[in-house]
């Protein structure tokens, strides 16, 4: 998953609160289930999850309330307009992203038609 306005860490907690989410408006969650989901090539500590979730709720995804669930630090997310549309942005994205690689493959392949057809003629 991809979206242009994200940085690559962005998208990644993104994509993880997404899929914690499991389509619902509102859930709980705590820091070491987003942590867990997230890619383990990329080492994510808590305080970098903290502040890509906080950076994500004033991008206006999601709204983020503390809680405690017997002695754990947990958040209650509330999913906003634009974490509800995540997914469907990012398909968008891929979707524009193979058009323009068709594109440019049509394009390369007709000039290379276009070369030989050339070359075939003025020799």
């Amino acid at each position: 998953m991809f979206n242009e306005r994200l940085n690559k860490r962005e998208n990644a907690v993104m994509g993880a609160v997404f899929r914690l989410s499991g389509g619902k408006e509102r859930f709980l969650v705590s820091l070491y289930e987003i942590i867990a989901i997230l890619p383990p090539r990329a080492s994510y500590g808590e305080e970098q999850v903290e502040s890509t979730l906080r950076a994500l709720e004033l991008d206006g995804y999601f709204e983020l309330i503390e809680s405690d669930r017997k002695g754990e630090r947990v958040f209650v997310v509330h999913m906003k307009e634009a974490g509800r549309c995540y997914r469907r942005n990012d398909s968008l994205l891929r979707r524009r992203l193979v058009f323009k690689l068709l594109v440019t493959l049509a394009c390369g392949v007709l000039s290379a038609l276009v070369g030989i057809v050339v070359k075939s003629l003025l020799s």
